[in-house]
């Protein structure tokens, strides 16, 4: 499957200036896979380590941590020669082993001829243990996420629809109305199948929901016991409960965070950790809420109000033990939960194009912007719908405000820009 994460390590290898790669992100997001794939496609050779299928490779790291002393060893355990320039050697699940992660700033200064990758999937947590010494400006970095729409839509041999509707999105004229509804019908697959790459691999197989639902199912408990494993042992119960109620969160009319949603009495003190275990661990994205939509938006945030959504579509719709045929059938069963699942598939397409996003609500509450971005140097509201509602009185107020350029309304209509309004399919939100 076509990761667009190979355009950056091309550009990685290419560089003047590489540093050692740490690759972060969420378990099984595909991060081997794509390293491996990149290695396979574009070294003489790759040496492989993983810490925590070998667990006494860690024992190499104990005494000495120079390049020197290190690719002698490494190329004996790997049971061939490691050639500078040539081979690439990735060290796997690097979170258990913290002198490997010190290890990089010597091949960065010492040894810059050798190309480095590691990942892991807690490494957002492990490097915010006071234990662990991170070689702050010595490394490259860079987080990989489920597959984004246009990923799956490649994985579907559908390279052309991504084609028109890339130009659509960019001229705001309509795309055909045969090829609308064939989009229509691939993003509501999505929101069944989601990002994860095993996830989509197994559909395109084999179209069972079944088996999709158990590979699913599978993912989501590797993430509760990551969450006993890597968690300090009073957050492990906190950390759960988020996480579990994140779903109830969003099938409420408002989506924003709410402790007494959780438990009677529940305050933010209590589970302040525990959330930020989460965003850290790269399973869940937290949007905080802007004051005033002015650059640099991070000047305007409120940190104590926020959402919380699920970085994956499949696995949201997992945790909620949603009947994929109401989310591919559009019937009527899960409408309370419709606005809250649209809102977590656009905030996971607006990650994988890397923006920081906000949400904005009026000081008396009663317009909410669901999501504010900086674009092309200018600060985007987008409102999201679930249907082809045309109607966004919040949009309208946020727009008599503060006069943006344009602003963008998701939703499943089809292309077009009236009033300074930029309409936009739920399909193309990766174009944004």
């Amino acid at each position: 499957m076509v990761r667009k994460m190979m355009t950056y390590l091309m550009q990685w290898k290419g560089s003047p200036y590489r540093k050692p790669l740490i690759l972060q992100g969420a378990r099984q997001v595909g991060k081997t896979y794509s390293i491996l794939a990149f290695g396979r496609e574009q070294y003489e050779n790759v040496a492989y380590f993983n810490f925590e299928t070998s667990p006494l490779l860690a024992k190499t790291f104990d005494e000495n941590i120079s390049p020197s002393y290190l690719i002698p060893l490494l190329s004996r355990i790997a049971g061939q020669t490691i050639i500078k320039e040539k081979t690439l050697i990735v060290f796997d699940e690097v979170q258990l082993c913290e002198r490997a992660l010190t290890s990089l700033k010597y091949f960065c200064e010492d040894a810059p001829e050798y190309h480095i990758i590691v990942a892991g999937s807690l490494l957002g947590v492990a490097v915010n243990r006071g234990k662990f010494s991170f070689p702050v400006g010595k490394v490259d970095m860079k987080t990989l996420l489920p597959m984004d729409m246009e990923e799956f839509l490649i994985a579907n041999g559908e390279e052309e629809l991504v084609a028109q509707i890339k130009n659509c999105f960019a001229n705001n004229t309509p795309l055909p109305v045969a090829l609308h509804d064939a989009a229509l019908a691939y993003y509501r697959q999505y929101l069944v199948v989601g990002g994860m790459p095993e996830c989509v691999e197994k559909y395109l197989a084999t179209k069972d929901f079944i088996l999709l639902r158990h590979i699913q199912t599978m993912i989501l408990e590797s993430y509760l016991k990551d969450m006993s494993k890597y968690n300090v042992t009073n957050e492990i119960k906190k950390t759960q409960l988020v996480y579990d109620n994140i779903t109830v969160q969003l099938s409420k009319k408002n989506t924003r965070f709410q402790y007494k949603l959780m438990q009677q009495g529940a305050r933010a003190a209590a589970f302040e950790n525990a959330i930020e275990w989460l965003v850290l661990s790269g399973i869940v994205t937290r949007i905080q809420r802007v004051e005033r939509p002015a650059k640099p938006l991070e000047n305007y945030r409120d940190i104590d109000a926020f959402k919380i959504y699920v970085s994956d579509a499949g696995l949201l719709c997992a945790k909620k033990d949603v009947v994929a045929e109401d989310v591919l059938y559009d019937t009527g069963e899960i409408n309370d939960f419709k606005g809250g699942m649209t809102e977590n598939y656009v905030c996971a397409q607006l990650a994988a194009n890397e923006y920081r996003s906000y949400y904005w609500m009026s000081e008396r509450g009663g317009a909410e912007v669901d999501f504010v971005i900086q674009r092309g140097g200018k600060v985007i509201p987008i409102e999201v719908k679930s249907a082809e509602n045309t109607k966004a009185k919040s949009l309208a107020v946020y727009i008599a405000a503060y006069a943006p350029e344009y602003a963008i309304k998701l939703c499943t209509k089809n292309f077009g820009f009236e009033d300074g309004k930029k309409t936009v399919p739920l399909y193309a939100a990766f174009c944004i």
